[in-house]
């Protein structure tokens, strides 16, 4: 045999060597953290299988919710507003999807149809307190400053619509205007007319609120010349 048979067939016990010291070594980390392992493959089984169940389960209650909502709106179009009140009521209170907040938000839209403003304000007020979607939380929180204009605690509407003037927020157009029309009420002129200028002056501001801004800003004194005085 030649040295380089040689050399290849001692290669070839090393590696042979080497493949069983692995196999070795695998076989005692099984025996060590076999079971680990399992339990850990049957952990995201477990989470998989849960998640997916629960997402069936949201499926199912969301359209539930949905049908129950559609009921309401349904006795309010047949013009049975008691019984509509009391659905969008229930479901208010017992659902667990965001129909409970739109349940909430329709049936404050009936109470001041019906000229129930206090009752309105109130779902308002529960809504934008409640755990509900952000979103409508804060639209909530602008629905009941506008119906309290003449009766709330002005400082205290200011204070609650004030976050959502930032630019940042969704409703900052609505806010900043609904501040333009808090400062009116409490006499602040100057304040409300800024604020309009600032409206009308946006051209990213919705047209209607933009209209709105320019017609007041005609009715209040001139900001420039309120700051001179």
């Amino acid at each position: 045999m030649s040295a380089s048979d040689k050399d290849s067939a001692g290669d070839l016990l090393v590696q042979e060597v080497d493949e069983e010291l692995r196999r070795e070594q695998y076989h005692q980390l099984w025996k060590r953290y076999g079971k680990y392992a399992i339990a850990a493959v049957a952990a995201v089984i477990f989470v998989v299988a849960g998640y997916q169940g629960w997402q069936e389960w949201q499926g199912r209650l969301r359209q539930k919710e949905a049908a129950q909502f559609e009921a309401a709106q349904d006795l309010a179009t047949q013009g049975k507003g008691a019984e509509s009140l009391e659905a969008l009521a229930k479901l208010a209170a017992d659902g667990q999807t965001g129909f409970a907040t739109a349940a909430g938000m329709r049936r404050a839209e009936l109470l001041v149809g019906q000229g129930d403003v206090a009752g309105a304000a109130a779902t308002y007020d529960r809504i934008a307190n409640s755990s509900g979607p952000t979103l409508y939380r804060d639209l909530a929180v602008l629905k009941l400053a506008l119906l309290s204009l003449d009766t709330g605690d002005l400082a205290a509407l200011e204070s609650r619509v004030a976050p959502l003037s930032a630019i940042s927020n969704p409703w900052h157009f609505s806010a900043t205007e609904i501040l333009a029309l808090l400062a009116q009420k409490k006499g602040d002129a100057r304040q409300a007319g800024l604020l309009y200028k600032q409206l009308a002056d946006d051209l990213q501001a919705p047209p209607g609120i933009r209209a709105r801004a320019a017609e007041m800003l005609a009715v209040l004194p001139p900001v420039a010349d309120k700051a001179k005085g």
